[in-house]
């Protein structure tokens, strides 16, 4: 399979940033997008909303339904994955994106800011998974894609922001586990992380301008989702994947492209050896 054409996708988180890139690259080979995210109204620091990224899906030549969701909520969750399904069909690939992050050292991270991140990081995703693997069992080639890190367990990927680390980490402790566990259900469970930092909100708020500046854009991380997402979910799963590699290991060569300010070096991304 080299096209989602007709396959059905629910990305968490997808108003803005590689959730949305993910969601236009899918939307480009005709797919029906799910985009479920919190954001329904214009945000003032933050461009995008539920409904403009629908928009651009169905101008990008794919079939949009836009969903206002807390991804806390165990219950509307469930309800948005169904009526996903309902509305098209079926569900072949769940986007696991939604994500919060404080970079923050224990004696600086509150218990709301850790729950937070807890409950967006690694409780939507486990609930996003459970409630999808139903209709996913019914797909001819399922997929759920975390974005996570590899699971590095070094001292230095926790020093400086403890609770952000392990919720990252728990996301992909999901995908390990899963992997196995629906390796027999012929759904493939992977998660993929960028090698660089990536030019999100998230870079831009919690990061020096210089960064950003020495960042590469979404569109790597959605091309390199495409690829892992059009593979063959019954030989390709339980992996943690480096966009970099991915893309390479499918004969990309020109990834200048992908730079915000090509020239400058490329700021290596946490997680990443």
């Amino acid at each position: 399979m080299t096209t989602l054409a007709g396959r059905t996708l629910f990305i968490t988180g997808g108003s803005r940033g590689i959730g949305r890139e993910i969601a236009l690259r899918a939307a480009r080979d005709g797919a029906n997008v799910a985009i479920a995210a919190k954001t329904a109204e214009p945000h003032p620091k933050l461009a995008g909303t539920i409904h403009t990224v629908a928009e651009e899906i169905e101008k990008a030549g794919g079939k949009a339904l836009a969903i206002q969701l807390d991804v806390r909520d165990d219950a509307a969750v469930a309800e948005a994955i169904n009526r996903t399904a309902s509305e098209f069909g079926g569900l072949d690939i769940l986007v696991n994106n939604a994500s919060a992050i404080s970079l923050t050292p224990t004696l600086a991270t509150p218990a709301k800011r850790f729950d937070l991140m807890f409950g967006v990081n690694v409780r939507a995703t486990f609930l996003c998974s459970q409630a999808a693997v139903a209709h996913l069992r019914k797909s001819s080639n399922a997929h759920i894609l975390t974005l996570s890190p590899p699971l590095g367990m070094k001292p230095q990927w926790f020093a400086g922001h403890v609770a952000y680390t392990m919720s990252k980490y728990g996301m992909s402790m999901c995908t390990l586990g899963m992997a196995e566990e629906f390796r027999g259900d012929g759904i493939a469970v992977n998660s993929l992380w960028p090698k660089t930092t990536i030019a999100t909100a998230a870079v831009e708020v919690h990061f020096p301008e210089a960064i950003l500046r020495a960042s590469r854009h979404a569109a790597i991380m959605a091309d390199a989702a495409h690829v892992i997402l059009t593979s063959d979910a019954r030989k390709n799963t339980g992996n943690f994947y480096i966009d970099e590699e991915v893309l390479r290991k499918a004969g990309t060569k020109d990834f200048a492209k992908y730079a915000v300010t090509p020239g400058v070096p490329l700021f290596q991304d946490l997680f990443v050896e």
